[in-house]
């Protein structure tokens, strides 16, 4: 079935767009790939960085004005994350620079969190400038780590031509089984503290 499929043209054509589209809310998955192409020479890693750095900063920039306009409403009916709710508060209270530019690093926090954010009196610039920041270090961080990622693969593998479908599949259901398990994982621990 996939045989017929010209994966690099795909990724070529596409992959800048499923870059910037997939690192608007989430992204980690689709940079790690991005940084993979870069090493196989598909994506240029500058240009991954960039439109990942974008992407993070104008998702997290949209959901502070949400929270902003919208956020005593829209949080009070978000009941199942509550927990991460008060804990980005409480960091807000303490910590308000480093819980800008951290806030996308914590798993459960990167849509949350800038909503939060939002609704508290943190400064928009500040929160653009800080943001901005935040986002190149994160686009940085998880496209290098794709890029290295790639050449550990390529010395155990070889030649990576015939095997980026798979990989990509391969990174794609990882990364799936991680966030189902910290899910269950979640809502384990959500049920025992009732």
């Amino acid at each position: 079935m996939f045989e017929h499929i010209d994966f690099n043209y795909l990724l070529a054509t596409y992959g800048y767009l499923a870059i910037f589209i997939g690192c608007l809310l989430e992204g980690e998955t689709i940079l790690i790939l991005g940084g993979m192409a870069a090493h196989q020479h598909v994506l240029k890693l500058l240009p991954v960085i960039g439109y990942a750095s974008l992407a993070g900063m104008l998702g997290d920039q949209l959901l502070f004005w949400l929270g902003r306009y919208f956020g005593a409403r829209l949080l009070s009916r978000l009941h199942r994350q509550q927990a991460a709710i008060d804990r980005v508060t409480q960091l807000i209270g303490k910590y308000p620079t480093v819980s800008i530019f951290s806030v996308r690093f914590l798993y459960g926090m990167r849509l949350i969190g800038p909503m939060v954010i939002g609704a508290s009196k943190v400064s928009p610039l500040k929160f653009l400038c800080i943001n901005a920041l935040g986002a190149a270090v994160w686009a940085t961080l998880f496209a290098s780590g794709g890029y290295w990622a790639g050449e550990f693969l390529e010395g155990v593998l070889g030649d990576l031509k015939p095997y980026r479908l798979p990989i990509a599949l391969g990174v794609v259901a990882l990364m799936v089984a991680v966030a189902v398990a910290r899910h269950y994982r979640a809502k384990t621990k959500a049920v025992k503290s009732l």
